[in-house]
């Protein structure tokens, strides 16, 4: 499956690199979002069955890491490539690595196969698919002028309507597609759905950076990768700090305080104007990728913390479904803040005194997540990272 998922990818970006209309390009891409989304269930599933609990926060490092530097470093690398080659290339890249990838996946992945396969849910995955791509399509362009509205309007109202028919099928379903009974898990609910508003905010960091930079400070793509691109650092510094740090506050403090702290440091983009010195925008970058780092590494651990291995399948698919669904309606609410913002002010071309409120409208998303975390028990996850349990408190015992 990992190796198909690589392939599919490949083949998407192939076609995006030989696209010749913007119809064309967008269903290539369609073609590649299959196969990335194919790849992080698969992926985190190989990880939480073969990796031992109590390594399980240093295990999500490295998983989260790609996942926090590569939207990062494309932008001064695709910059570059645009810059001084051809956008094509962006896309020809994948073909090596993914090649690359599947020898690896050959060499290091065991063919590990269910003991006893359960019935596929084909009526789920129809009204789950159709939901979950109505609404994350819908909303990624909604706000964009792409599409024409009542177009937008019926992809979202479509999705809507299957999500709330998979929801009445998964009840009635002994082996659903996806699984809704695991948010009745305390630490599953906290990290799939906290992780959920959390992510809106970063998911909007890609589209809203890049955009600010470029059309509202004039820079080059390439200089504006240059500067996004500090955001991977702090990240990689993160690496040697999080197991430190999980184990000396746990994870209910860190993902409370963190994703405040982490919405600050989003919300800080707001102050940027093209008179703002680059450093001060590059040491925010920095700081605010090492705290988002830190949560998403945190919140890939806590997720799978106390759901049952045979349940494991089900649980990376779920939570898998609602991270791409939360950076999609990050990228749709930072477009709609910035598209109303501009018609509120009767601009005729996007300024940049037109972001500020898009970073603090996410940032603010993204700060809901603390309340749900706060919910979490005191000792939750402390196995993962041999942290002595914190005494029970009957406020402790709460699931709802």
């Amino acid at each position: 499956m990992f190796r198909a998922a690589i392939a599919v990818f490949v083949l998407g970006s192939i076609g995006c690199a030989f696209a010749t209309s913007l119809d064309g390009f967008v269903i290539a891409r369609i073609v590649q979002g299959m196969g990335g989304a194919m790849m992080t269930p698969v992926g985190r599933l190989v990880l939480v069955r073969t990796v031992d609990r109590r390594a399980l926060v240093d295990a999500m490092v490295w998983v989260t890491l790609p996942a926090l530097i590569g939207p990062v470093i494309g932008p001064p690398v695709g910059g570059f490539i645009t810059t001084y080659f051809s956008w094509h290339w962006i896309f020809l890249i994948n073909v090596p690595i993914g090649l690359v990838g599947i020898a690896l996946v050959t060499r290091y992945i065991e063919n590990i196969r269910a003991e006893a396969p359960e019935p596929f849910d084909f009526l789920g995955m129809f009204l789950a698919g159709l939901g979950v791509g109505g609404l994350a399509f819908g909303l990624s362009v909604l706000g964009l002028d792409y599409l024409p509205w009542w177009l937008v309007a019926a992809l979202i109202g479509i999705g809507a309507v299957a999500t709330a028919a998979y929801v009445a099928h998964a009840r009635r379903t002994p082996a659903p597609v996806l699984d809704l009974t695991l948010f009745a898990v305390p630490t599953f609910r906290a990290g799939a759905g906290g992780g959920f508003l959390f992510r809106i905010g970063v998911g909007a960091i890609p589209f809203l950076l890049p955009l600010l930079l470029q059309l509202g400070f004039g820079l080059t793509p390439f200089q504006s990768g240059l500067i996004t691109f500090c955001s991977a650092l702090g990240a990689m510094t993160m690496k040697a700090c999080v197991t430190p740090i999980l184990r000396q506050f746990g994870f209910r403090t860190v993902l409370t305080v963190n994703a405040v702290v982490s919405a600050g440091f989003l919300a800080a983009c707001a102050t940027f104007t093209p008179a703002t010195p680059i450093p001060v925008m590059m040491v925010v970058l920095l700081v605010g990728g090492f705290f988002r780092s830190l949560e998403f590494t945190s919140l890939g651990a806590i997720t799978y913390a106390d759901v049952e291995p045979r349940r494991v399948g089900r649980a990376t698919a779920l939570a898998s479904v609602a991270q791409q669904l939360s950076l999609s309606t990050g990228v749709a609410m930072g477009a709609l803040a910035v598209d109303l913002t501009v018609q509120f002010r009767g601009h005729t071309v996007i300024m940049a005194s037109d972001f500020a409120p898009a970073f603090l409208f996410v940032a603010a998303i993204s700060a809901l997540a603390a309340p749900i975390f706060w919910r979490l028990p005191r000792d939750a996850g402390a196995e993962l990272t041999d942290r002595t349990p914190a005494p029970t408190e009957p406020s402790d015992q709460r699931v709802g």
